[in-house]
């Protein structure tokens, strides 16, 4: 059969090609997964008593409402109300299978091809991927030094055609956190040019602060701009259940819900009970969870604060961090299959979330505990003596 040219991609998917290295792996050592964003543990207690009650109940298994279970909806919006300090309603926002699928939906609602979206370097591979697909062309916005988006820079790409800017914070991959005063700005920008702002907030629970992430919903016509996107995934530790949410304007909505009906009618219940349950059973145990994930992160950023080996920590937070490696004549994607092959260390290049090899790459700390950390800092002392002596 004859494949349509806009499906057919130069490179595979980023995760599925990385994955694939494990069967050259040496093993030697045990491995260290530092390439999937997701907890290591399992949901709370109360969530899985209650997805098993709920198993058995006669409609357990059945369809939900197009904008999701009125329970969750509610339950979301009350959290996201606690959280930023702000009211937002359940009527504001709609139920996804997964954050993936909701920015796919609200992409696919906002562009039609030869369109363009602004998304900040490093970028989060799945949305550029969907977008190029799509027909839709990604202007790339160079980060400042600190990695943190400008959004006077971001005002020089937007054209006839710009439909919306992208940002991810926490950073997924390089774990920054873009501040409230700055997402301000970059707001004031979008609504300036009538363009949507896309934020995507997955991991919204794993920051140094418990302060609200912005204060755009304070905005009464908050709707008419943002597009906030949510998931359950790493917060309730359900990435298999598959629910995200999409926050914005009834408009909007609307649309989202037309295209969800087709690719998946509603997102399966169970995930939806599942995550109900933890925002009503289960603050205590989210609170904790994303303590342990700062003392990761805290401890990441410790065991490679003296550069073993010349690998450099450029930035860390929410599930990640972007580490430069030190071989100036080899390509990223030959240092990572190494690392895979033959120090049995799992980890994403940078080349899948740029444009062009900046020797970087990705590390995800989900998987592994204190000690799994500093064995990757000594793993990657042992690559740079074996490789520079």
């Amino acid at each position: 059969m004859r494949l349509s040219p806009r499906t057919v991609q130069e490179i595979d998917s980023p995760m599925g090609a990385t994955y694939a290295l494990l069967a050259g792996r040496s093993g030697e050592r045990a491995l260290l997964d530092l390439a999937q964003a997701a907890p290591s543990y399992p949901p709370a207690p109360e969530m899985i008593e209650h997805v098993a009650k709920v198993a058995h109940e006669p409609n357990g298994a059945a369809y939900v409402p197009s904008p999701g279970l009125p329970r969750l909806r509610d339950a979301f919006a009350a959290d996201l109300s606690r959280g930023y300090q702000s009211p937002v309603g359940a009527d504001q926002m709609v139920v996804t299978a997964g954050c993936n699928q909701a920015f796919c939906l609200v992409a696919q609602a906002l562009t039609e091809p030869g369109d363009e979206v602004i998304e900040v370097l490093p970028y989060y591979f799945n949305y550029d991927m969907w977008l190029r697909m799509n027909g839709v062309v990604p202007r790339y916005l160079e980060p400042g030094p600190d990695l943190v988006p400008e959004p006077e820079a971001a005002e020089a790409l937007i054209t006839p055609r710009t439909r919306a800017i992208v940002l991810v914070t926490p950073g997924n991959p390089s774990g920054v956190t873009i501040p409230p005063d700055v997402l301000a700005d970059f707001y004031a920008l979008a609504k300036r040019h009538d363009i949507a702002l896309i934020v995507d907030e997955t991991y919204r629970s794993f920051r140094d602060t418990v302060r609200p992430a912005h204060d755009l919903f304070a905005d009464p016509d908050w709707a008419r701009t943002l597009v906030s996107l949510h998931s359950f995934s790493k917060d309730l530790a359900i990435p298999g259940y598959r629910v995200g949410a999409v926050v914005g304007s009834p408009e909007l909505n609307r649309e989202v819900m037309k295209l969800l009906d087709c690719v998946a009618i509603c997102p399966p219940r169970v995930g939806q009970e599942a995550a109900w349950a933890g925002l009503t059973s289960a603050q205590e145990w989210r609170r904790a969870r994303a303590n342990e994930a700062t003392e990761k992160r805290r401890w990441l950023e410790t065991v490679l604060a003296e550069r073993p080996g010349g690998f450099e920590l450029l930035s860390c937070g929410g599930f990640f961090g972007w580490v430069r490696h030190p071989f100036a004549d080899r390509g990223t994607d030959d240092v990572v299959r190494d690392l895979i092959t033959r120090y049995d260390t799992l980890v994403i290049p940078g080349t899948a979330f740029l444009p062009d090899d900046r020797r970087v790459f990705r590390v995800s700390f989900g998987n592994v505990d204190r000690a799994g950390l500093s064995e990757f800092a000594e793993r990657l002392e042992l690559m740079a003596k074996d490789l520079l002596g």
